[in-house]
């Protein structure tokens, strides 16, 4: 397996506090991948994420174990500004990740490209190309702060996306959203997995991770309990031990499958369900 991301046995408390919020923990993410991580509330994910990002151990101290292994190299060994060219950060909250110097969109998704040095004219190709990939061009000369909480969302995305990291790690980023704006950041996510991008994503919302997610990993209070491609863990008979929510077609067929029905396989996908308890060809004739 060609392993961009690794955690070898890895733990960490923040400072002064007694109790481990990640606990021996250990796993790796395949290059171009899109692994979800998912778990009850303080189960420890954005600290997860925090790991991942280098955000610990280079900006929140505290006592961190084990290895953390980015594209070949130890995290310790990095400079948190070279992960941020690797690794993009969106943050669950978007109202925090707008910079608040910049009096446009344009000019905030450009920011980070202005701070690296970027040509200009290569600036504005590349800014204007992700303003239509996140379908924000409209709000391009908008003030960032009088756009609403999911407008700030894709545009906290964009300003990550067009620095064109190796690694997305993405926190929530549908807390703060309707349905259609939902679907809207998911087919960013899809396009940018597409691009052959590796995907971390922490997510509630699992009818779309059981969608689009390759792998999960199933935190609770801090150990990693469960972990791999995302149909066997969804079918596992111990996650259900942990209280997470199921895909909503998978809590039926489940259900079914308590009250006497037999499965062929558990469904995770809605389209799934009438050939997972073989009733794929009900409905034929019945007019006839």
């Amino acid at each position: 397996m060609n392993s961009i991301i690794e955690m070898k046995n890895v733990s960490y408390r923040y400072p002064v506090a007694d109790d481990w919020i990640i606990k021996n923990a250990s796993f790796a993410i395949e290059k171009g991948k899109f692994t979800a991580v998912i778990g009850n509330n303080g189960s420890g994910k954005t600290t997860l994420c925090n790991i991942i990002r280098g955000f610990i151990p280079h900006f929140y101290k505290g006592e961190l174990e084990g290895e953390v292994i980015v594209d070949g190299k130890n995290i310790v060994d990095y400079q948190l500004g070279q992960l941020g060219e690797k690794i993009g950060y969106v943050f669950q909250n978007p109202f925090i990740q707008v910079s608040g110097v910049k009096d446009t969109v344009f000019d905030e998704v450009a920011y980070g490209l202005e701070n690296l040095g970027v040509e200009e004219n290569e600036i504005i190709d590349r800014v204007n190309e992700v303003l239509k990939l996140v379908k924000i061009e409209h709000l391009r000369d908008k003030h960032p702060m009088e756009l609403s909480g999911g407008q700030r969302q894709r545009v906290a995305l964009a300003s990550i996306i067009v620095m064109n990291p190796d690694i997305l790690v993405i926190d929530e980023p549908t807390s703060q959203l309707d349905p259609i704006g939902t679907e809207h950041v998911f087919d960013i996510i899809r396009l940018m997995k597409e691009k052959g991008k590796t995907i971390i994503l922490v997510e509630h919302k699992m009818d779309l991770i059981a969608e689009y997610a390759d792998n999960l990993i199933v935190l609770n209070e801090g150990e990693i309990v469960l972990q791999g491609p995302t149909r066997e863990v969804f079918a596992n008979p111990r996650f259900g031990e942990h209280n997470i929510q199921y895909p909503h077609v998978t809590e039926v067929a489940l259900h079914l499958q308590k009250n006497g029905v037999k499965l062929n396989y558990v469904p995770i996908r809605d389209e799934e369900l009438p050939e997972s308890i073989g009733w794929t060809n009900i409905g034929v004739g019945a007019h006839d």
